[in-house]
């Protein structure tokens, strides 16, 4: 019998090869930029939390989802399925040592035990932003002006956020005489875009009856255009109020920013978390709506209250990178990029090492991205290595070479040499490319 152990790794779980991994990079390089732009800082918390820490307001389908345990010392343990609400935890146990309010971003993974499918998995980074400590529309815009830009920077092929008020949604509840189911109302609601207005009614149906199941659906209907669907749930959900306000608020923010034309008001978007208690949005591809939102979030005033007496009003959102990259490879747009390495410096002769880890160290010194092939082989060997890493150009220093005092710098795409004096020289060359 062999005593090989067969490699494998668990469903809903990938090893990142290095061109998906430098992909994914990139992405999230993008990412913290855009973050910084907007006055957001890093934060990072633990893999593993007590399981009444993360449980303790998550509910519904989440709470079945969670990979929970018991540890070494029998504590009953969970890991994070999302980022939200160890970071609640997080700022009632810092709030002392943190000025309000309070700008955090935070790309780490979570884990979801839920069945997978495509841009879904049970492993997988998220991208969160948040800012704490105040609730105002300006705030909400903060958040949905920095999902705008963060398409932008990630080269999202046309985007658009879908936005709502639980507010709104919850006035017409009352109103309808059915406030007393709002939560379950509102996870039946929120699953209509994947089983579908007649399994949304049955449902709704089934929780409140015929005749609210027809005005839960004549509400969440859309409109024409963000004001007219405006106008159309303020009036259904009994007319001026808070809640609305802060909805033309927001939108006369974008009109202001040039964004109106990315923001939908979607009475259907209620986001199935039970930590929402205001705005919340949807971010969707235009030319691939079908893969899910690929940015989502909302208003959250009463998560930390389950740690803290202190009142820490919230709203972020968080960025699926990992469904993104799964829209980028459905549109054909991922392609293939460039490696880290820029310059291959070619080993053409043992004695010669020491030269060439010097010009590598020169051109590292000068910003440009290089590696020392570490054996002397054949040319056309470095060179397919030096294709396959991505790199553009071949430095090469034999001894016909050193014996005139030159170097050959290899265009690799061209196939094209041209000889120089000295590295300072292809320096100068490769920094006007």
């Amino acid at each position: 019998m062999s005593d090989i152990i067969q490699p494998r790794v668990l469903k809903g779980f990938r090893d990142f090869l290095p061109q998906a991994e430098m992909e994914r990079e990139a992405l999230l390089e993008a990412l913290t930029e855009t973050f910084r732009r907007f006055g957001f800082v890093p934060i990072d918390t633990p893999v593993l939390e007590y399981a009444e820490i993360l449980l303790g307001k998550a509910g519904g389908e989440t709470e079945k989802q969670v990979y929970r345990f018991k540890d070494n010392g029998e504590r009953d343990v969970a890991m994070r399925f999302d980022l939200t609400v160890p970071f609640a935890r997080f700022m009632a146990e810092h709030a002392g040592e943190l000025y309000l309010p309070f700008r955090r971003y935070h790309m780490a993974k979570v884990w979801r035990g839920e069945n997978t499918q495509r841009g879904r998995y049970r492993e997988f980074m998220q991208c969160d932003f948040d800012i704490v400590g105040v609730d105002t529309a300006s705030a909400d815009f903060d958040i949905m002006a920095t999902i705008a830009q963060a398409m932008s920077a990630l080269g999202v092929p046309g985007a658009s956020i879908h936005v709502n008020h639980r507010g709104v949604f919850n006035r017409f509840l009352a109103k309808a005489g059915i406030s007393g189911k709002s939560v379950e109302a509102l996870r039946v609601v929120d699953k209509l875009a994947k089983i579908g207005a007649e399994e949304t009614r049955r449902q709704l149906a089934e929780l409140a009856g015929d005749t609210a199941a027809d005005e839960v659906l004549e509400f969440i209907k859309g409109g024409d255009g963000f004001e007219a669907t405006l106008e159309r749930m303020t009036r259904i959900a009994g007319g001026s109020n808070p809640d609305s306000d802060r909805l033309a608020e927001l939108f006369g923010m974008a009109t202001a920013c040039g964004l109106s034309g990315m923001l939908t008001l979607s009475p259907s978007i209620t986001r199935g978390l039970d930590y929402y208690t205001g705005v919340v949005f949807e971010t969707f591809l235009d030319e691939i709506p079908e893969i899910g939102s690929v940015c989502s979030g909302g208003r959250y005033n009463d998560l930390a209250s389950l740690y803290t007496r202190q009142r820490l009003p919230g709203v972020g959102a968080s960025v699926g990178i990992d469904r993104l990259i799964a829209a980028f490879e459905a549109l054909g747009r991922s392609g293939k990029r460039g490696g880290y390495t820029r310059v291959l410096v070619a080993n053409s002769d043992p004695t010669l090492c020491a030269e060439y880890q010097a010009a590598a160290s020169a051109l590292r010194a000068e910003g440009i991205a290089c590696e020392v092939y570490p054996e002397a082989k054949k040319l056309v060997q470095q060179y397919a290595y030096a294709e396959l890493k991505g790199a553009a150009f071949a430095l090469i220093r034999g001894p016909e070479e050193k014996g005139r005092g030159a170097w050959l710098l290899r265009n690799l795409s061209e196939r094209a040499n041209a000889e120089y004096a000295s590295v300072d020289a292809v320096i100068a060359v490769l920094q006007g490319a």
